[in-house]
């Protein structure tokens, strides 16, 4: 007995030495080895207190008195929900730029609303999202086209209705006047409901990933210093400054960049058996390029990892998305500021800012620089920004007289 227990023990020493490789790294050491980049470090730094800002400033105008505001003592009971650790009245005097504090007579105690500036933005963005109605619905097209069933659940969208550029109403305003392309329908689970296209015929030069726009561009310069017949397969990479690369992982980077893949819009067919090397391979980079031509779709090219875990199963992503993003540093950031992980595209950035701006993501740079102003800017008469004018990636500040 003791010597069949042995055997079996040792029948497969390959399988078990693979296991104790595996575990010797845990998921929280993996993403602490990542290798830092200060731009997107201090950019996450920012943003996290731009988060909480939007949260509050989305209390704010869900309120119906007029002018729209709230009480601080309705955001101090909500202030673990909203992170505000030393309580809310601490974290509003830190930006006078957004939001203003009074005394309500009538109720007796202090209230919030926000200042002329912060209204300007807002407005800013309205008017830049109502503009931009066309491309929202070529994006969730894109989106219902990646899913294996053409169908995604609405309560996905609605996790990332802000990174997509979608208008608050885009039930009414983007869905249902968009009959002919969109439907809802029940979904599996009582009270949800899924998204379809109704389109099967859906112009193919709608359907062309993000990253063949820099294959094109790429096969196009004189001085290209790859194979252009290469080129069909790759992907843009720039990697943290300052990270060592081995010659072993500029040759596996090199292999996993020439392999053949199914793209984001092509229909899965027959894949290779993932117990084979290169049917893992090919399956991995399918999945990397749907998380890329995702993060290419929205705004900000930059999303939470746990939002768009939301669509791992629609899309047919069996890998864990956060090991993707950590496999390829070259690809994407992963930072995990504000206790919540956060990735970045990285081809998309330059100096912390996109090298192809949008209107919608100007506007929302705009309350990003109000943030990061503090309470400097202010007289000493406190008057409030009153106009908030982008000149690339500054701000012109105008005053109330």
């Amino acid at each position: 007995m003791a010597a069949q227990i042995f055997r079996t023990l040792t029948a497969k020493p390959l399988v078990a030495s693979a296991l104790l490789r595996r575990t010797t790294t845990t998921s929280a050491q993996y993403v602490a080895s990542r290798a830092r980049d200060p731009t997107f470090e201090k950019l996450m730094e920012k943003y996290k207190i731009l988060l909480k800002a939007i949260a509050i400033q989305d209390l704010i105008l869900a309120s119906t008195s007029d002018p729209p505001s709230v009480s601080l003592d309705f955001l101090h009971r909500l202030s673990q929900k909203l992170h505000l650790n030393r309580g809310p009245a601490a974290f509003l005097r830190k930006y006078p730029h957004i939001f203003h504090i009074f005394h309500n007579p009538e109720k007796l105690q202090p209230f919030c609303s926000l200042t002329p500036a912060a209204l300007q933005v807002i407005r800013q963005e309205s008017e830049a999202i109502e503009d931009s109605l066309p491309l929202v619905v070529t994006r969730l097209v894109k989106l219902l086209s990646m899913s294996m069933t053409k169908k995604l659940p609405l309560r996905a969208l609605f996790k990332v209705w802000r990174e997509l550029g979608l208008p608050d109403d885009f039930e009414d305003s983007v869905i249902a006047k968009n009959f002919d392309l969109f439907s809802l329908a029940d979904g599996n689970e009582p009270n949800t409901h899924v998204l379809r296209l109704n389109s099967c015929e859906v112009p193919k030069d709608c359907l062309v990933p993000a990253v063949e726009k820099w294959r094109v561009e790429e096969c196009c310069k004189e001085d290209c210093s790859v194979d252009r017949t290469e080129l069909k397969y790759r992907f843009k990479h720039v990697f943290p400054p300052g990270m060592r690369l081995t010659k072993n992982f500029k040759a596996k980077v090199k292999e996993w960049q020439s392999l053949p893949y199914i793209g984001p819009y092509e229909e899965m067919g027959l894949v290779e058996k993932k117990r084979s090397k290169s049917g893992m391979m090919r399956v991995e980079k399918r999945a990397v390029g749907i998380v890329h031509e995702f993060l290419s779709l929205t705004v900000e090219k930059m999303v939470e990892v746990e939002k768009i875990s939301h669509f791992r199963k629609w899309f047919g992503i069996e890998l864990n998305i956060r090991d993707l993003f950590l496999d390829h540093p070259g690809m994407f950031y992963l930072s995990t500021k504000g206790k919540r992980h956060t990735v970045f595209l990285r081809e998309a950035y330059e100096r912390g800012c996109l090298v192809e701006p949008n209107p919608v993501y100007e506007a929302r740079r705009k309350l990003l620089y109000l943030v990061a102003l503090g309470c400097r800017g202010l007289d000493r008469g406190g008057s409030e920004l009153k106009i908030v004018e982008s000149d690339g990636n500054r701000v012109k500040e105008v005053k109330n007289d």
